[in-house]
Protein backbone atom coordinates (compact mmCIF):
# COMPACT_ATOMS: atom_id res chain seq x y z
CA UNK A 1 0.00 0.00 0.00
CA UNK A 2 1.29 3.30 -0.95
CA UNK A 3 2.68 5.84 1.95
CA UNK A 4 -1.25 8.06 0.43
CA UNK A 5 -3.51 5.35 -0.01
CA UNK A 6 -6.36 4.58 2.35
CA UNK A 7 -7.17 1.23 4.23
CA UNK A 8 -9.95 -0.05 3.64
CA UNK A 9 -12.82 0.09 5.51
CA UNK A 10 -12.81 -2.53 8.65
CA UNK A 11 -16.18 -3.67 10.66
CA UNK A 12 -16.67 -6.49 12.64
CA UNK A 13 -20.10 -8.16 11.84
CA UNK A 14 -22.61 -9.71 14.68
CA UNK A 15 -24.27 -11.96 12.21
CA UNK A 16 -23.37 -15.90 12.09
CA UNK A 17 -21.39 -16.27 8.85
CA UNK A 18 -21.16 -19.72 6.90
CA UNK A 19 -20.45 -20.81 3.59
CA UNK A 20 -20.59 -24.40 1.80
CA UNK A 21 -18.95 -26.04 -0.78
CA UNK A 22 -19.59 -29.96 -2.07
CA UNK A 23 -21.61 -30.86 0.46
CA UNK A 24 -19.89 -29.43 3.20
CA UNK A 25 -19.50 -26.38 5.54
CA UNK A 26 -16.39 -25.04 4.61
CA UNK A 27 -16.77 -22.13 7.29
CA UNK A 28 -18.63 -21.25 10.58
CA UNK A 29 -18.03 -17.98 12.03
CA UNK A 30 -19.99 -15.44 14.87
CA UNK A 31 -16.56 -13.53 14.64
CA UNK A 32 -16.20 -12.72 10.77
CA UNK A 33 -15.06 -8.84 9.31
CA UNK A 34 -16.96 -6.84 6.96
CA UNK A 35 -14.21 -5.50 4.98
CA UNK A 36 -14.98 -2.55 2.37
CA UNK A 37 -12.30 -3.10 -0.36
CA UNK A 38 -14.44 -1.16 -2.70
CA UNK A 39 -16.89 1.57 -1.58
CA UNK A 40 -20.45 0.17 -2.94
CA UNK A 41 -20.54 -2.86 -0.71
CA UNK A 42 -17.96 -5.29 1.83
CA UNK A 43 -16.54 -8.62 1.67
CA UNK A 44 -16.01 -11.04 4.36
CA UNK A 45 -13.02 -11.82 5.76
CA UNK A 46 -12.88 -15.26 8.31
CA UNK A 47 -10.85 -16.11 11.15
CA UNK A 48 -8.83 -19.20 10.04
CA UNK A 49 -9.68 -20.77 13.28
CA UNK A 50 -13.31 -21.07 12.23
CA UNK A 51 -12.32 -22.48 8.31
CA UNK A 52 -12.14 -26.03 8.48
CA UNK A 53 -8.33 -26.72 7.40
CA UNK A 54 -9.17 -30.17 5.75
CA UNK A 55 -10.86 -28.73 2.69
CA UNK A 56 -8.63 -25.47 1.76
CA UNK A 57 -4.99 -26.61 0.45
CA UNK A 58 -2.38 -24.11 -0.43
CA UNK A 59 -1.50 -24.63 -3.63
CA UNK A 60 1.65 -22.37 -3.84
CA UNK A 61 1.01 -19.76 -5.69
CA UNK A 62 0.38 -16.16 -4.43
CA UNK A 63 -1.13 -12.48 -6.26
CA UNK A 64 -1.13 -8.80 -5.59
CA UNK A 65 -4.37 -7.47 -3.88
CA UNK A 66 -5.46 -4.99 -6.71
CA UNK A 67 -7.50 -3.13 -3.13
CA UNK A 68 -3.85 -2.06 -1.52
CA UNK A 69 -3.76 -5.17 0.93
CA UNK A 70 -0.69 -6.44 0.01
CA UNK A 71 0.19 -10.16 -1.52
CA UNK A 72 -2.10 -13.23 -0.52
CA UNK A 73 -1.36 -16.96 -0.26
CA UNK A 74 -3.71 -18.86 -2.48
CA UNK A 75 -6.00 -21.64 -1.51
CA UNK A 76 -7.92 -24.45 -3.77
CA UNK A 77 -11.24 -25.50 -1.75
CA UNK A 78 -11.21 -29.10 -2.39
CA UNK A 79 -14.63 -31.02 -0.67
CA UNK A 80 -17.35 -33.45 -2.24
CA UNK A 81 -14.95 -34.81 -4.52
CA UNK A 82 -15.03 -31.17 -6.01
CA UNK A 83 -11.90 -28.49 -6.36
CA UNK A 84 -12.07 -24.65 -6.57
CA UNK A 85 -8.74 -23.36 -8.05
CA UNK A 86 -7.52 -20.28 -5.79
CA UNK A 87 -10.93 -19.84 -4.31
CA UNK A 88 -9.52 -18.68 -0.78
CA UNK A 89 -6.37 -16.21 0.44
CA UNK A 90 -4.82 -14.95 3.17
CA UNK A 91 -3.17 -11.45 2.84
CA UNK A 92 0.66 -12.35 4.21
CA UNK A 93 0.92 -8.65 5.82
CA UNK A 94 -1.76 -7.04 5.31
CA UNK A 95 -1.80 -3.07 6.49
CA UNK A 96 -4.80 -3.60 8.47
CA UNK A 97 -3.96 -5.47 11.74
CA UNK A 98 -7.17 -6.94 12.18
CA UNK A 99 -7.08 -8.89 8.65
CA UNK A 100 -3.85 -10.76 9.45
CA UNK A 101 -4.72 -14.46 9.37
CA UNK A 102 -8.05 -14.36 8.06
CA UNK A 103 -9.42 -15.98 5.09
CA UNK A 104 -11.59 -14.19 2.16
CA UNK A 105 -13.31 -16.63 0.11
CA UNK A 106 -14.19 -15.91 -3.61
CA UNK A 107 -17.81 -15.62 -3.23
CA UNK A 108 -18.71 -17.12 -6.86
CA UNK A 109 -16.63 -20.45 -6.35
CA UNK A 110 -18.72 -21.36 -3.24
CA UNK A 111 -22.23 -23.10 -3.54
CA UNK A 112 -23.95 -21.65 -0.71
CA UNK A 113 -23.80 -18.43 1.67
CA UNK A 114 -25.38 -18.28 4.95
CA UNK A 115 -26.14 -14.84 7.30
CA UNK A 116 -27.99 -16.77 10.26
CA UNK A 117 -30.21 -18.69 8.51
CA UNK A 118 -30.63 -17.17 6.10
CA UNK A 119 -29.41 -17.42 2.19
CA UNK A 120 -27.45 -14.20 0.68
CA UNK A 121 -26.37 -14.36 -2.82
CA UNK A 122 -24.54 -11.73 -4.73
CA UNK A 123 -22.36 -10.33 -1.98
CA UNK A 124 -23.15 -9.49 1.90
CA UNK A 125 -25.53 -7.14 3.11
CA UNK A 126 -24.36 -4.09 3.91
CA UNK A 127 -25.39 -2.66 7.13
CA UNK A 128 -25.64 0.63 6.13
CA UNK A 129 -27.90 -0.06 2.77
CA UNK A 130 -31.69 0.03 3.65
CA UNK A 131 -34.64 -0.35 1.21
CA UNK A 132 -37.92 1.23 1.22
CA UNK A 133 -40.41 0.33 -0.81
CA UNK A 134 -43.50 3.10 -0.18
CA UNK A 135 -46.92 2.83 -2.07
CA UNK A 136 -47.58 6.19 -4.21
CA UNK A 137 -50.09 7.65 -6.24
CA UNK A 138 -47.90 9.99 -8.39
CA UNK A 139 -49.14 9.71 -11.88
CA UNK A 140 -46.17 7.68 -13.46
CA UNK A 141 -45.59 7.53 -17.21
CA UNK A 142 -43.24 5.89 -19.29
CA UNK A 143 -42.34 6.28 -22.97
CA UNK A 144 -39.94 4.56 -25.27
CA UNK A 145 -39.12 5.68 -28.54
CA UNK A 146 -42.43 7.96 -28.27
CA UNK A 147 -44.52 4.82 -27.12
CA UNK A 148 -46.30 4.97 -24.14
CA UNK A 149 -45.25 1.76 -22.35
CA UNK A 150 -46.76 2.50 -18.91
CA UNK A 151 -49.19 4.78 -17.34
CA UNK A 152 -50.35 4.67 -13.55
CA UNK A 153 -51.11 5.59 -10.30
CA UNK A 154 -50.44 2.47 -8.57
CA UNK A 155 -46.74 2.40 -8.37
CA UNK A 156 -44.74 1.00 -6.08
CA UNK A 157 -41.66 3.44 -4.99
CA UNK A 158 -38.06 1.30 -3.66
CA UNK A 159 -35.44 3.71 -2.36
CA UNK A 160 -32.24 1.92 -1.61
CA UNK A 161 -29.19 3.77 0.05
CA UNK A 162 -26.93 5.32 -2.77
CA UNK A 163 -29.49 4.60 -5.90
CA UNK A 164 -31.88 6.68 -7.94
CA UNK A 165 -35.86 5.65 -6.77
CA UNK A 166 -36.73 3.05 -9.03
CA UNK A 167 -40.64 3.20 -9.36
CA UNK A 168 -42.10 -0.55 -9.66
CA UNK A 169 -45.12 -0.67 -11.93
CA UNK A 170 -48.52 -3.42 -12.43
CA UNK A 171 -48.33 -5.12 -15.41
CA UNK A 172 -52.07 -4.28 -16.07
CA UNK A 173 -50.87 -0.79 -16.20
CA UNK A 174 -47.88 -1.91 -18.82
CA UNK A 175 -48.25 -2.45 -22.58
CA UNK A 176 -47.42 -6.03 -21.81
CA UNK A 177 -47.68 -6.74 -25.68
CA UNK A 178 -44.86 -4.60 -26.45
CA UNK A 179 -42.58 -6.86 -23.73
CA UNK A 180 -40.72 -10.07 -24.63
CA UNK A 181 -39.13 -12.15 -21.35
CA UNK A 182 -35.35 -12.94 -21.89
CA UNK A 183 -32.98 -14.96 -20.03
CA UNK A 184 -31.17 -12.73 -18.16
CA UNK A 185 -31.04 -13.12 -14.62
CA UNK A 186 -29.34 -10.46 -11.83
CA UNK A 187 -29.34 -11.24 -8.21
CA UNK A 188 -29.38 -8.24 -5.37
CA UNK A 189 -28.89 -9.20 -1.75
CA UNK A 190 -32.09 -6.90 -0.76
CA UNK A 191 -34.13 -7.95 -3.40
CA UNK A 192 -33.02 -11.27 -5.02
CA UNK A 193 -33.33 -12.52 -8.30
CA UNK A 194 -34.64 -10.51 -10.96
CA UNK A 195 -35.94 -11.49 -14.56
CA UNK A 196 -35.94 -9.38 -17.53
CA UNK A 197 -37.78 -8.03 -20.65
CA UNK A 198 -36.85 -6.96 -24.16
CA UNK A 199 -39.40 -4.08 -25.25
CA UNK A 200 -40.10 -3.79 -29.05
CA UNK A 201 -41.80 -0.37 -30.10
CA UNK A 202 -40.39 -1.30 -33.94
CA UNK A 203 -37.15 -0.59 -32.39
CA UNK A 204 -35.99 -3.34 -30.05
CA UNK A 205 -34.67 -2.47 -26.44
CA UNK A 206 -32.74 -5.12 -25.02
CA UNK A 207 -33.42 -5.91 -20.67
CA UNK A 208 -34.80 -2.70 -20.39
CA UNK A 209 -37.62 -4.35 -18.07
CA UNK A 210 -36.97 -6.18 -14.99
CA UNK A 211 -38.65 -7.84 -12.20
CA UNK A 212 -39.10 -9.74 -8.54
CA UNK A 213 -40.87 -12.71 -8.88
CA UNK A 214 -39.76 -13.85 -5.43
CA UNK A 215 -38.44 -10.63 -3.77
CA UNK A 216 -36.88 -11.28 -0.67
CA UNK A 217 -39.03 -9.85 2.81
CA UNK A 218 -37.40 -6.53 3.00
CA UNK A 219 -38.49 -5.83 -0.67
CA UNK A 220 -41.90 -8.36 -0.66
CA UNK A 221 -43.96 -5.49 -1.69
CA UNK A 222 -42.25 -4.85 -5.59
CA UNK A 223 -43.04 -9.20 -6.01
CA UNK A 224 -44.29 -9.64 -9.70
CA UNK A 225 -44.15 -5.86 -10.39
CA UNK A 226 -41.89 -4.20 -13.46
CA UNK A 227 -39.71 -1.73 -13.36
CA UNK A 228 -38.20 0.09 -16.36
CA UNK A 229 -34.76 1.17 -17.15
CA UNK A 230 -35.13 4.92 -16.93
CA UNK A 231 -31.74 4.94 -19.22
CA UNK A 232 -32.63 6.14 -23.15
CA UNK A 233 -36.62 6.02 -21.45
CA UNK A 234 -38.48 8.80 -20.69
CA UNK A 235 -40.09 8.33 -17.31
CA UNK A 236 -42.86 11.03 -16.57
CA UNK A 237 -43.67 11.88 -12.42
CA UNK A 238 -46.82 14.10 -11.98
CA UNK A 239 -46.07 15.19 -16.02
CA UNK A 240 -42.43 16.24 -15.31
CA UNK A 241 -39.91 14.27 -17.15
CA UNK A 242 -37.36 12.87 -14.36
CA UNK A 243 -33.71 13.35 -14.61
CA UNK A 244 -31.43 10.73 -14.96
CA UNK A 245 -28.61 11.05 -12.00
CA UNK A 246 -24.95 12.10 -12.87
CA UNK A 247 -24.43 8.19 -12.81
CA UNK A 248 -26.26 7.68 -15.57
CA UNK A 249 -29.47 6.21 -13.30
CA UNK A 250 -28.02 2.39 -14.59
CA UNK A 251 -29.52 -1.12 -12.96
CA UNK A 252 -26.64 -1.47 -10.32
CA UNK A 253 -27.58 -5.31 -10.07
CA UNK A 254 -25.34 -7.74 -11.41
CA UNK A 255 -25.39 -10.78 -13.70
CA UNK A 256 -25.59 -13.77 -11.86
CA UNK A 257 -22.27 -15.04 -14.06
CA UNK A 258 -20.45 -12.13 -12.92
CA UNK A 259 -21.95 -11.52 -9.34
CA UNK A 260 -17.87 -11.47 -7.82
CA UNK A 261 -17.78 -7.20 -8.66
Amino acid sequence: MSATAEAPRVEVSQKRVRTMFGGETIADTTRAQLVWEVPYYPAYYLPRDDVCGEFIMPNGRTRSSPYGLGAAELFDVVAGGRSASDAAWCHVEPPVAVLRGLIRFEWNAMDRWLEEDEEVIVHPRSPYTRVDVLPSSRHIEVVIDEVKLADTHRAMALHETGRPVRWYLPRADIRMDLLTPTPTRTGCPYKGWATYWSVDTGKLSVDVAWSYPRPLPESARIADLICIWDHNVETIIDGITDAIPPWGGRLMEVPSAMSTV
